[in-house]
């Protein structure tokens, strides 16, 4: 089956900032009396932000509740991370160009807010190289929900199945399953990770891997 469309994740696939997310959690719910422990926050890495903030809430409620402005700070913060750090997955840039030279359609389905998006794309300067960029805010469900996906597929004007998603989660990898789309899982050189729901697996983006693409 020949494919015509590949969506990216963004959150340890673009960039290296998984990281950035916890910090970003310590730094402005520790501000409002929550106890944030590495067990809790763990529950929380595959969150939309909406979900994480109302999360910590339920766990430690404070006083009036406003969950966009809470929220608004994490982002506010994890992107002043994005800026300011090396993140950028090495060789990401090159490998999208040659995935667009290839006449792929791109794609992005994140489950971070469209600020955060916007903000890798500007920093990564590919924002020209993508054709649509989702965020799971816009949806009422985020990963492992395959809204964004289906929602993805459908701007691109690209059946699901002559997608294919390259995502570093289980999750993610589930929402894209469950979209119909075909999947990779990106390790970043981690020898140790093995999601069997994926239909191939890149450990890195040398252009070496573009052959998964030409199914090969």
């Amino acid at each position: 089956m020949a494919l015509k469309a590949v969506i990216f994740d963004m959150d340890g696939v673009l960039v290296d900032s998984e990281g950035f997310w916890a910090q970003a959690e310590l730094d402005v719910f520790s501000s409002y009396g929550v106890q944030v422990t590495e067990d809790l926050a763990a529950q929380t890495k595959y969150m939309t932000t909406k979900e994480v903030t109302e999360f910590w809430y339920e766990k430690f409620p404070w006083d009036n509740l406003d969950v966009p402005s809470v929220e608004h700070k994490v982002v506010t913060r994890v992107i002043e991370m994005i800026q300011m750090e090396d993140c950028t997955m090495a060789g990401i840039q090159e490998f999208i160009r040659h995935l667009k030279n290839k006449e792929y359609k791109i794609g992005l389905a994140t489950n971070a807010p469209l600020r955060v998006a916007n903000a890798v794309l500007e920093k990564l300067e590919i924002r020209d190289l993508f054709d649509t960029v989702n965020s799971s805010e816009s949806e009422e469900q985020g990963k492992p929900h395959p809204a964004v996906y289906l929602t993805s597929a459908k701007e691109l004007g690209i059946s699901p199945e002559y997608c294919i998603a390259i995502e570093d989660s289980h999750s993610g990898l589930k929402a894209a399953k469950a979209a119909g789309m075909k999947t990779i899982v990106f390790t970043n050189n981690d020898e140790s990770i093995d999601f069997d729901i994926a239909d191939f697996k890149i450990f890195n983006f040398n252009t070496e891997y573009l052959a998964v693409f030409n199914g090969e």
